[in-house]
């Protein structure tokens, strides 16, 4: 069995711009759902919502 099974790699894309500028680790088991941050995107200048894509 693989040491980090139950954590998945993510992307998150910028709401605002829709660029997909982070990439991230979360637990599968413990967030099922999609996950959402504030994070600042180089493109807009500023802080915006960043959505998990897939």
């Amino acid at each position: 069995m693989a040491k980090n099974e139950k954590r998945v790699q993510v992307t998150l894309a910028c709401e605002e711009c829709k660029r997909r500028n982070y990439i991230t680790m979360k637990n599968k088991l413990n967030d099922r759902e999609r996950i959402e941050m504030k994070k600042y995107c180089r493109w807009e200048r500023r802080h915006t919502t960043h959505k998990e894509t897939r």
